[in-house]
């Protein structure tokens, strides 16, 4: 798939900015340990909006609002699990509908904003976002990998995998790994993705301390032959 969509857009794709920052730029406060993932059920016309935003400005990878989106977390909020699901779902049918409004408008003759036809037949690709484990727990984790000495490789495959399966059937065209901080989480995600037999495409983004190592201490050549390992993410690449 992702061989013939880099072919469609010449040889590359164009990924969406910053999310929470367009958010905040629309005047939301997220100060909120869901941080944008709020968002989901305080302003969804304004995760659309942003969407859009991006869409508008040549994108064609677009990321869902889910980076921080958990049932666990959602469930710390008061709604119920049914609540959590369902606003995980929404942040892939946010997207969706950002991107069907954009072909629409594609399609119109009154639509003049974007006239080079190279961008108006564009492919489009809807990345599921998935933060690790530690900005669920709103403490900054994702840059230091301090997940505590009780989390396992089996404890972030049990927390991640609901929650990567309802997006996925939701509809994402990919599944982004973002600020993964350490091979543990690395590990977790590698064996999660065959184990549950997920097809689509993913990728690996770590953060990283410097230019050897990723934000735990573990080195960064260990993380990316994890990544390398994994069918998924060589074959999105290849």
């Amino acid at each position: 798939m992702m061989k013939d969509f880099l072919n469609k857009c010449g040889g590359y794709g164009i990924i969406d900015g910053g999310f929470a920052t367009e958010l905040e730029r629309h005047g939301i406060d997220l100060n909120d340990p869901l941080w944008s993932a709020k968002c989901l059920f305080t302003s969804p016309h304004l995760v659309r909006r942003v969407h859009l935003d991006y869409l508008d400005s040549g994108a064609n990878i677009i990321l869902t609002s889910s980076y921080q989106a958990t049932i666990q977390g959602f469930e710390a909020k008061g709604f119920s699990k049914e609540e959590g699901q369902a606003l995980l779902r929404r942040s892939v049918e946010l997207a969706r509908e950002a991107r069907d409004i954009y072909y629409d408008r594609c399609t119109k003759d009154s639509f003049d904003f974007i006239r080079d036809e190279r961008y108006r037949s564009r492919p489009i690709l809807i990345a599921a976002s998935v933060g690790s484990y530690g900005a669920y727990l709103a403490d900054g984790s994702e840059y230091t990998g301090d997940n505590g000495d009780a989390i396992t490789v089996h404890t972030l495959k049990d927390f991640h995998r609901e929650r990567v399966k309802i997006l996925v059937d939701a509809g994402a065209d990919l599944i982004a790994f973002e600020t993964i901080p350490n091979k543990l989480d690395a590990q977790a995600y590698a064996e999660l993705l065959e184990e549950e037999g997920i097809e689509i495409p993913a990728w690996f983004s770590f953060s990283c301390k410097d230019e050897n190592n990723v934000a735990s201490g573990d080195s960064i050549l260990e993380c990316a032959s994890i990544a390398d390992s994994c069918p998924q993410v060589c074959r999105s690449w290849s």
